[in-house]
């Protein structure tokens, strides 16, 4: 049995060995596992403009003790290449730290090695030992300290139909920690998820299982902005539509059992203290809370807002803070308030699973940014004002000074590479520095696309907080089927909450300094619409803005509270927030244009990085193989090497888009990689050939069986080693005068294994 192990592919050891020992002597059900689950999509790189998918990550065996709480990893490996069958171990522990699993099993077929996440502690069991489903539960829940309600609530399914998609691991875990925390009697909860990820649709099934199970029965859902409280309602909590209100004129229905509402319309109007909506309803109506995007102005202390919170914030109540940039600085902190995040899953963990768009920054430098601008002496605006006699940068443009052809410029620009690139109809926004520069920007872009807003005005909208006509229009941005609004100008309305999947271009043409900002502004791009080409965006970075992402508080938790100096030079509207706003010089006689542009690539690691596909490849493989010795010993102990390639392919080598290129199209992938990596003199296949037929092993076969490895060779030359290796190979119309496949094999040769015989010199010839 021993000898039969060691010939056998992991895929049989599973199949012989591992599933019989789980389901059949354990008992497990079939419908308690998934095999082979792939729990993220593989993350999109994008290089020289073209977004490759990459290998995914997926468990073996992921064992669950109900529909929405696994229990267990298992993680395979083959006998003949791991002699202990701890050896998939290490694996499996971090697959099971991704998913919040607390048990992880390794085997090779000849037994089990059990590390308890738990308790730290490892064992070997027996094939014929792996625990029971119910002994495994009874573990957990000892280890664990699992409480009876806790229990209760793990029991209560998520909300399925057949049209409904199962949470994805991240969600599934943001449900579960958080209904556990709930049922254990925590009153404030705060939930970090990037945008993009479904916040709302994780709090829609949180409040469908905490309904379900009787743990809370009366729910306030808290946004600041309309478009949010339809967006849900119709939305993600659809199957609870007979079981929801919305606010309207500030009154309240008590009949239902979730009220969605806006903060301003339960907090009233300024000087109502005392006599404020939300008073209709006791304090202690609503046992939970949901507060969407808590970022804004809910997490302000001395906010109105806040006001609801507290009054609605007795002992049985649970409050649950739900956003993509927590806070916490002098003007916010939703932190202090809620306490530190339950679970985090962040913009960068959500590109590197392939849930949300990588970016790529073109960085535009304008000579009036860089050189600055200094106005003549005595010189006046265009209103005739005289203008203050300093240098003014980029902080101030658009701000306290415009010129004209700034703007222009900016418009002429982007409209340009929207031309050259063929995509003039790809949904984009460009964020400006406040309503009235959202206006010139319209006008200019108007200007430049007037063919276009000659077939559509709509082509080009301002979308801003004063502009009914604009606003009317979000729905129609957001609509995937919807050719326009395409170009769309704002300052701060479609900052957030806003959620447009075809968004492909991201325009910062604003002074963006605050942190949540930036990250709510990239959040715009970042949901991926594949079946109609959006799989990455491009931000067009006219401000120095992306030197942001460079700042650890991009991707990470905020770091301690920092004062805050006001008139500091913020992306507010009109001026200061602080004050009258500053007066503004319009200077129409200066001409603007373009000094540089370049662009940058987001990285495996969440650099930006200026970067060409061979260098990309290039540091791919020294990042698998940092030798050359490596590589080499790894190639020649490979049994099938157009698998090794595969592998290599899936992890970000993209060896078969660099040998269409000319100056690689004739050399065999191997020498293209040892080439571009450590600079080995590379060879072409032909040359390969050459030294096969040099070799005398040719000369050991006369007659077809000769002309059938000639006919192989140039296989070979056209299309590569797997050709070779596929013994279906001989089943195409080259080999048919051979008499086909079994005539090749047993006539010929004598036989599969000598046929694998052959093929194996020669392949050892090719790369010798």
């Amino acid at each position: 049995m021993m000898t039969d192990k060691m010939s056998m592919s992991e895929e049989d050891i599973k199949n012989q060995f591992i599933s019989p020992a789980v389901f059949d002597v354990a008992g497990w059900l079939k419908s308690d596992a998934r095999m082979e689950y792939s729990y993220t999509d593989g993350r999109i790189n994008v290089i020289d403009d073209k977004p490759r998918r990459g290998k995914r990550k997926s468990v073996d065996y992921l064992l669950f003790y109900k529909p929405n709480f696994p229990i267990a990893v298992i993680e395979a490996k083959d006998r003949k290449k791991h002699a202990d069958p701890g050896a998939g171990l290490q694996q499996g522990i971090d697959y099971a730290k991704d998913l919040n699993v607390p048990f992880v099993y390794a085997s090779n077929g000849d037994a089990f090695v059990e590390h308890d996440l738990i308790t730290g502690k490892e064992q070997r069991l027996d094939l014929d030992s792996f625990p029971k489903k119910e002994e495994l539960w009874k573990r957990y829940k000892e280890e664990s300290g699992l409480t009876p309600a806790q229990e209760k609530v793990i029991s209560e399914p998520y909300y399925s139909s057949r049209t409904s998609l199962e949470p994805r691991y991240y969600q599934r875990i943001a449900i579960n920690r958080t209904v556990e925390a709930v049922a254990n009697g925590r009153n404030k909860i705060l939930l970090v998820m990037a945008t993009g990820t479904r916040k709302t649709y994780t709090a829609f099934q949180i409040v469908w299982r905490l309904l379900k199970s009787g743990v809370k029965k009366h729910i306030l859902y808290l946004v600041d902005r309309n478009v949010l409280v339809d967006q849900a309602m119709s939305g993600d909590f659809g199957p609870l539509l007979n079981k929801e209100s919305k606010v309207v004129g500030g009154k309240l229905d008590s009949s239902y059992p979730i009220l969605f509402a806006l903060y301003h319309q339960l907090a009233g109007r300024e000087g109502d203290d005392g006599h404020e909506p939300f008073r209709q309803l006791k304090a202690d109506f609503f046992d939970l809370i949901i507060v969407d995007e808590a970022h804004r102005g809910s997490a302000k202390e001395n906010s109105r807002w806040r006001k609801i919170l507290e009054y609605f914030d007795g002992p049985n109540v649970t409050q649950i803070g739900m956003t993509a940039t927590p806070k916490n600085d002098s003007e916010a902190s939703n932190i202090d308030y809620f306490g530190e995040p339950i679970y985090t899953y962040s913009l960068k963990q959500g590109i590197e699973d392939g849930f949300l768009a990588p970016y790529k920054v073109i960085r535009v430098n304008l000579d009036v940014d860089v050189n600055k601008y200094r106005p003549k002496k005595n010189q006046k605006d265009a209103n005739g004002r005289l203008i203050p006699d300093k240098e003014y940068t980029s902080r101030d443009f658009d701000r306290t000074l415009v010129i004209d052809d700034r703007t222009k410029q900016v418009a002429h620009y982007f409209s340009d590479y929207l031309k050259k690139n063929n995509c003039r109809f790809d949904k984009s926004i460009i964020f400006c520095e406040d309503i009235e520069h959202a206006e010139r920007m319209r006008q200019a872009l108007v200007n430049e696309n007037s063919d276009l807003c000659k077939e559509d005005s709509r082509y080009v909208m301002r979308i801003t907080g004063d502009d009914k006509v604009g606003k009317a229009q979000i729905s129609n941005f957001q609509d995937i089927q919807s050719k326009y609004p395409t170009l769309v100008t704002t300052s701060k309305l479609l900052t957030t909450g806003v959620n447009v999947k075809t968004c492909k271009f991201i325009v910062l043409d604003s002074n963006i300094n605050s942190m949540t900002d930036f990250k709510q502004i990239i959040g715009r791009g970042t949901r991926i619409a594949e079946e109609y080409g959006k799989s990455y965006f491009t931000i067009v970075d006219f401000r120095g803005v992306s030197r942001l992402f460079a700042d650890p508080a991009f991707d990470g938790e905020p770091l301690e509270v920092v004062e805050s100096k006001p008139n500091s030079g913020g992306s507010g509207g009109k001026g200061s927030n602080i004050g009258e706003p500053d007066p503004k010089y319009f200077v129409k006689d200066q001409k603007v244009k373009v000094l540089s542009d370049h662009v940058q690539y987001l990285n495996a690691s969440g650099k930006l990085i200026t970067t060409s596909l061979t260098d990309y490849t290039k540091t791919n493989v020294l990042n698998k193989f940092a030798t050359l010795d490596e590589f080499l010993a790894t190639w020649k102990t490979t049994d099938k090497k157009q698998e090794l390639l595969d592998e290599l392919e899936e992890n970000g080598i993209y060896y078969k888009d660099l040998v269409k290129d000319p100056k690689y199209q004739n050399m065999d992938p191997f020498d293209l990689l040892l080439y571009l990596a450590y600079n080995q003199k590379p060879m072409t296949k032909a040359e390969r050939i050459k030294n096969v037929k040099k070799s005398g092993l040719l000369d050991q076969y006369q007659g077809a069986a000769r002309e059938v490895l000639e006919t192989l060779l140039e296989k070979y030359k056209n299309d590569g080693i797997s050709d070779v290796e596929d013994i279906n190979v001989l089943n195409l119309p080259e080999f048919e005068k051979f008499g086909g496949p079994v005539k090749i094999i047993f006539t010929l040769f004598g036989g599969k294994d000598k046929y694998q015989k052959t093929i194996k010199q020669m392949e050892e010839k090719i790369y010798s």
